[in-house]
């Protein structure tokens, strides 16, 4: 349908840094792979560490001598708006390019590129509504009163993963500039359009010199941004052994550090929850970006005595998806993003069976399909819960299906991972679904679906990460509380 259309970005060949399109200092660039055909989508600009030491000097200097964090938090919020009407109006372009690089089906990407400029108007909204300066009263330890002030903690390195990047890039950029921060956004070699289309922006709205830069690099230009001394904070979505890492390299220099990682999220159906309608929810949302979602209901925990009902249920759903090119209408799922994501797919499909589970659909590139790394819809049943496939992320369209003995068996299974970012739990009765939620040990916990609101916030337990994104808590990462006590009030007080 809309396969083979050139990337609609202007200057793929230059790095964003400080206002201007600029060349990489090596001439490198970085091939990206539509993953529905195999051929290069676009040839980006690859950065090297040269390049990142010159992006962040730009942030650095913007940040230390250039007038956005001396701007008042309304003056900011009207840069952050205007952003997010820009992106409003490229929505078509960000639905091109999110199946090109992803295989993100092109109604879902449309859909959800809608509603991203809002997360840009919820942050400006913020300039009005948050206490970024609060007052105490005869402090207890001396002067008339005292003042928390919540100030911007400084030039912030952000680097955002390859499956839904425009939106996790929103809950970025959007709250650190409120903040006063400076930003060097890193994209992934696999899908740097969405950042483009941000530094687009930036130069449209005329974000001054150095407030956003955007650059694209992998592992080695990576760690230079997080080890960089200029860097005050990293914020970070990807895989645990990424964060893991990063983790550890900005420990060194105590930077700040902001860490959504990997999931393991369990959809816990107890015995009065409809089997068919379950069915339908679980896995309809694990065709979504191809399964390829931190927060994907992977395992579904359900009781022994319904396991087969629902394997068969699911499986059932699963055959009437097409999977297939992302730009036709009636793709339900489009390829998986990378070659070695899918061999890392196939690997765990097979490796569930070899360790005792049942493959009851899927498992294998679907036989119309010779070109393109496409991957059936898997369901693997009678697994257990210590078996690989139900430990790891396996970041694609596979559902685990766990027998449990009853009610608070299953609420154990669910909480027995590393990981914690999110839960469902399916029942009928309000009442035993907040019951079970508050014995869930994960950061979002759902009723009856797969559920996430990043106007609430996003964010995991356990090695799921450290921090939140979205709503208010998203904002505070990019602050630091500031304590002045004074011996009277300033003028703007009295």
């Amino acid at each position: 349908m809309q396969q083979g259309l050139a990337a609609p970005i202007a200057r793929p060949e230059c790095l964003f840094i400080n206002g201007k399109w600029v060349e990489p200092e090596a001439g490198g660039r970085i091939d990206v792979i539509n993953p529905a055909t195999e051929q290069v989508y676009v040839s980006v600009a690859e950065a090297t560490e040269v390049d990142i030491d010159r992006a962040v000097a730009a942030a650095r200097s913007a940040f230390d001598q250039g007038p956005w964090p001396r701007m008042s938090h309304a003056e900011r919020a009207e840069f952050v708006r205007a952003m997010g009407e820009k992106l409003n109006e490229r929505v078509d372009d960000v639905a091109r390019i999110w199946p090109s690089e992803m295989g993100s089906t092109h109604a879902v990407a449309h859909a959800f590129a809608g509603t991203i400029g809002g997360a840009y108007e919820y942050y400006a909204d913020l300039a009005d509504t948050f206490p970024f300066e609060e007052r105490f009263d005869n402090p207890p330890g001396g002067g008339e009163l005292a003042l928390i002030v919540r100030e911007p903690v400084g030039v912030v390195g952000a680097i955002v993963p390859w499956n839904a990047p425009m939106n996790i890039m929103a809950y970025k950029i959007a709250p650190a500039l409120l903040a006063g921060c400076t930003v060097v956004l890193k994209n992934s070699p696999e899908a740097p359009g969405a950042g483009y289309v941000m530094a687009e922006i930036a130069e449209a709205v005329g974000l001054p010199p150095g407030v956003l830069n955007v650059v694209t690099a992998d592992r080695g230009p990576s760690e230079r941004l997080v080890r960089h001394p200029d860097v005050d904070k990293i914020t970070f979505t990807g895989s645990l052994a990424a964060g893991k890492r990063i983790a550890g390299l900005a420990t060194e220099r105590i930077a700040r550090v902001t860490l959504e990682l990997g999931g393991k999220s369990a959809a816990v159906v107890l015995d009065d929850y409809d089997i068919a309608t379950a069915a339908q929810s679980i896995a309809g949302y694990a065709c979504f970006l191809t399964g390829q979602v931190c927060s994907a209901l992977s395992r579904v925990v359900v009781s022994r005595s319904r396991h087969d009902e629902l394997v068969e249920a699911l499986s059932s759903v699963f055959a009437g998806v097409k999977v297939g090119d992302p730009f036709d209408p009636a793709t339900g799922m489009g390829p998986i993003a990378t070659r070695n994501q899918l061999e890392k797919v196939e690997h765990y499909a097979n490796l569930g069976v070899s360790e005792g589970a049942t493959l009851a659909h899927g498992g294998r590139r679907p036989a119309d399909l010779s070109r393109g790394w496409f991957f059936e819809p898997t369901v693997l049943a009678n697994v257990n819960n210590n078996a690989t496939v139900a430990r790891e992320e396996i970041f694609g369209p596979v559902l685990t299906v766990i027998p449990a003995d009853n009610e608070q068996h299953a609420i154990e299974l669910a909480n027995d991972t590393i990981f914690g970012l999110n839960n469902s739990v399916f029942t009928k009765d309000v009442d035993r679904a907040y019951a079970v939620a508050r014995q869930l040990r994960s950061g979002t916990v759902g009723h009856n679906v797969f559920r996430s609101d990043m106007r609430i916030g996003f964010g995991g337990f356990k090695q799921s990460g450290l921090g939140r994104e979205g709503g208010v808590d998203g904002l505070r990462p990019f602050l630091e509380n500031k304590t002045v006590i004074l011996d009277g009030a300033p003028s703007h007080l009295k």
